[in-house]
């Protein structure tokens, strides 16, 4: 005889899908939007360079003193006309006075003189294209058509200034031309004090020899058979500074570029007298040289002074969110922080893929070559997610925390340098960081093309 089933027992049954239903409804909900999707909403969305809106990146820099601008290549058009943009809204908005980038200072003094239209310097007239320096590898680097626009605007805008405290100024903060430094302070020395110019050419006299190839130097510096040239290079920096009132009172702004030199000369020195050696922290000695640099250009310029540095991702984000710590490595942007605090500012770029002008082996010629879309693992390969090309996205920010610590695991990020192989960067080219840790911003272009070098 059938019996009706009972409420219980359609109850037994059913209960379980519908309480099912409900946690698969509620996890849906409580699951939110993807980080794409919060990287998106967290972001400031641009089409162009030209057309960028770049007040709220003004308002987080607020009154900060230095601004360091990175590149995730050395040969990247979007990098350098993106930083140039930014640097003149610094120079025109809130006063900046100085530009410092990864360059020798020789050959960047040449790019000053021009933009002051110096008279001390042989060329002055409107073609940046010829002006000394930069003859060396990588000549790309600085000698391109984005420099060369920049560079002309700034030789406009110093012409508009009628205080010299205020106009811009161009300076080197690297470690490598040797050559062109010695250069340098015997010239100025044999214009102003042509006794002291012969004991600094005889106590320069002792890296003659090698000077040509400085890595020549470090090599007979391994095997023992050579004192090195300390003493001799730091004799030449200390008469310098024993005559500083002298040399200060014939002419203040030559003596500081002549005392850089001999700076120049003393690090590079120790720099290649060190290379080789076991346990050597050549990169530590070249960002500690950067950074005393910047120190010495802030104090030359006066209090009011104010910063914008042009160098690598490498050099401008805090190297204690890479895995250079880890192997006792800093760099120019953890000084920075370390000594400035929040009254730095360092913005980070990146790219998804497009073309870099590199060379394929040092001191090779530049070529045009294609960047392969980013690696998976990589901030790349996350913010090409994203539905925006080109974005700016602010990391110090307390109202995207949530966005911010999201992004705080390390992934890989891309760095492409002055040499570059397509075919081996996922070997050589990317190393894992804490994107949040390392920058305060981060600008992401999802295609860049290759800078055009200039022709002389």
């Amino acid at each position: 005889m059938y019996k009706k089933p009972s409420t219980l027992f359609w109850l037994l049954i059913f209960l379980p899908l519908i309480t099912t239903a409900q946690w698969q409804d509620e996890t849906s909900k409580q699951t939110g939007p993807s980080l794409p999707e919060l990287i998106y909403n967290s972001t400031e969305h641009f089409t162009n360079i030209d057309s960028v809106n770049l007040d709220g990146l003004l308002q987080r820099i607020g009154d900060s003193r230095l601004v360091l601008l990175g590149e995730a290549s050395h040969g990247s058009a979007e990098f350098y006309d993106m930083r140039a943009r930014i640097t003149r809204e610094l120079i025109e908005k809130k006063g900046f006075n100085i530009i410092a980038i990864e360059g020798d200072w020789p050959d960047v003094e040449s790019i000053d003189h021009f933009i002051r239209g110096s008279d001390h310097d042989p060329i002055l007239n409107n073609d940046f294209s010829s002006t000394p320096g930069f003859s060396r590898f990588p000549r790309w680097m600085w000698m391109n058509h984005s420099v060369s626009s920049f560079v002309q605007w700034l030789k406009d805008h110093n012409q508009s200034i009628n205080s010299a405290e205020n106009t811009a100024g161009f300076y080197g903060l690297d470690i490598y031309n040797m050559v062109g430094s010695i250069e340098a302070v015997l010239n100025y020395l044999q214009g102003v004090d042509p006794q002291m110019a012969e004991v600094a050419r005889w106590s320069y006299a002792c890296l003659k020899p090698r000077i040509a190839d400085p890595s020549h130097y470090s090599r007979v510096m391994q095997s023992g058979r050579f004192r090195g040239c300390e003493y001799e290079v730091l004799s030449v920096l200390q008469n310098l500074l024993q005559k500083q009132e002298f040399y200060s009172y014939l002419d203040g702004h030559q003596f500081f570029n002549a005392l850089q030199n001999a700076r120049l000369v003393m690090s590079a020195e120790r720099y290649y007298r060190t290379l080789y050696h076991t346990g050597s922290k050549s990169w530590n000695q070249r960002d500690q040289h950067m950074f005393d640099t910047l120190l010495e250009v802030l104090n030359f310029r006066g209090q009011k002074s104010k910063a914008i540095i042009w160098a690598h991702n490498l050099h401008v984000g805090d190297a204690r969110a890479t895995k250079m710590s880890a192997h006792g490595d800093f760099n120019l942007g953890q000084r920075v922080r370390e000594t400035f605090g929040d009254n730095a500012y360092l913005i980070g770029f990146g790219t998804h893929h497009g073309t870099v002008a590199a060379a394929s082996r040092w001191g090779g010629s530049v070529e045009v070559m294609q960047v392969p879309p980013s690696g998976s693992d990589s901030y790349g390969h996350l913010f090409h997610g994203v539905d925006a090309d080109n974005f700016l996205l602010p990391l110090r920010n307390p109202v995207l925390d949530i966005t911010r610590k999201k992004l705080l695991a390390k992934r890989l990020q891309r760095s492409i340098g002055v040499v570059y192989d397509p075919e081996t960067e996922l070997k050589k080219n990317y190393a894992y960081s804490s994107l949040p840790r390392q920058f305060d911003e981060y600008i992401w272009f999802n295609e860049t093309q290759a800078v055009k070098p200039l022709k002389r």
